[in-house]
C-alpha cells in the first residue's frame, strides 16, 4: 500500500521548484509589506483625525489667533497645527515695522498654507502605491508560479508515463497553491488601498477646508 502524500502547505512548498518556491517567497513577502503599510497608514490616519480635532476646538474657542500661535510655536507637533503655524509665520512676516502690511500679503498666506498642506498630504500618502502593485500584480505574479508548476507536473507526467490521478495531484496542488497566495496578497491590498486612500483624501480636504477658513478670516482682519 503506497503512504498517502502530505498535502500541507509547508509539504507543498516544499515540494516545488525553485521557480515556484521563489514566486511563493516573493508573494509572502509582499503581503507581509502589505499589512505593514495598512496597519501603519490606520494608526496614522488615527492619529491625524484626532490632532485635527483637538486642534479644531482650540482654533475655534475665541482664543486669539497670536496667542494660541504662541503657545504652539512655530513648529508644532499636530499636522493641522503646522498648517496654521505656517500661515502665522508668514502673517507675522507679512508686517511692516510701522505695523502695516506688505502688499499681495493674503496670496502669500494661502500659498504658505498651500506649500504645508501638500507635505502633509505627501506623508499621509507615502506607502499606499506600495498597496496599489501588490493588489495589482500579486494575482499575475501568482499565475506565473501555477503556470510553471503545471508545465513542470506535465513534464513529470510525460517523464514516467503515468497518468494517474496520485501522480498528477501533488504537483498540480504545488502549482495552485502560488494562485492561493497571489490572491491572499492581492486581496487584502486593493481593500485597504481603496480605504485609506478614501480617508487620507477626506483629511486632506479637512485640512484645504481649514485654511480657506483660516486665510477668510485673515483676509477679514486686512479689509478691517
Amino acid at each position: 500500500m503506497e503512504a498517502a502524500v502530505d498535502f500541507s502547505m509547508w509539504a507543498l512548498f516544499a515540494r516545488a521548484t525553485l521557480v515556484v518556491k521563489l514566486v511563493m517567497l516573493l508573494l509572502v513577502v509582499a503581503s507581509f509589506w502589505s499589512w505593514s503599510v495598512i496597519i501603519q497608514k490606520t494608526l496614522l490616519y488615527r492619529t491625524a483625525r484626532r490632532e485635527a480635532k483637538k486642534f479644531d476646538r482650540a482654533f475655534w474657542s475665541g482664543e486669539p489667533l497670536d496667542k494660541l500661535f504662541e503657545e504652539l510655536g512655530p513648529e508644532p507637533k499636530g499636522r493641522a497645527e503646522r498648517i496654521f503655524a505656517s500661515g502665522m509665520v508668514e502673517w507675522q512676516r507679512s508686517h511692516r515695522q510701522d505695523g502695516g502690511l506688505i502688499a499681495n500679503a493674503t496670496s502669500r498666506i494661502d500659498r504658505s498654507m498651500d506649500v504645508a498642506i501638500v507635505k502633509e498630504a505627501e506623508v499621509l500618502q507615502k506607502g499606499l502605491p506600495v498597496l496599489a502593485t501588490v493588489g495589482s500584480t500579486a494575482p499575475f505574479v501568482g499565475l506565473f508560479g501555477t503556470v510553471w508548476g503545471i508545465m513542470n507536473a506535465f513534464i513529470e507526467i510525460a517523464a514516467q508515463q503515468n497518468t494517474n490521478l496520485a501522480v498528477v495531484a501533488p504537483g498540480i496542488a504545488e502549482a495552485l497553491m502560488a494562485t492561493g497566495l497571489g490572491l491572499l496578497a492581492a486581496i487584502p491590498a486593493v481593500i485597504f488601498y481603496n480605504k485609506l486612500s478614501a480617508d487620507s483624501d477626506r483629511i486632506v480636504a479637512g485640512y484645504e477646508a481649514f485654511a480657506d477658513e483660516f486665510a477668510t478670516i485673515l483676509s477679514r482682519q486686512l479689509d478691517a
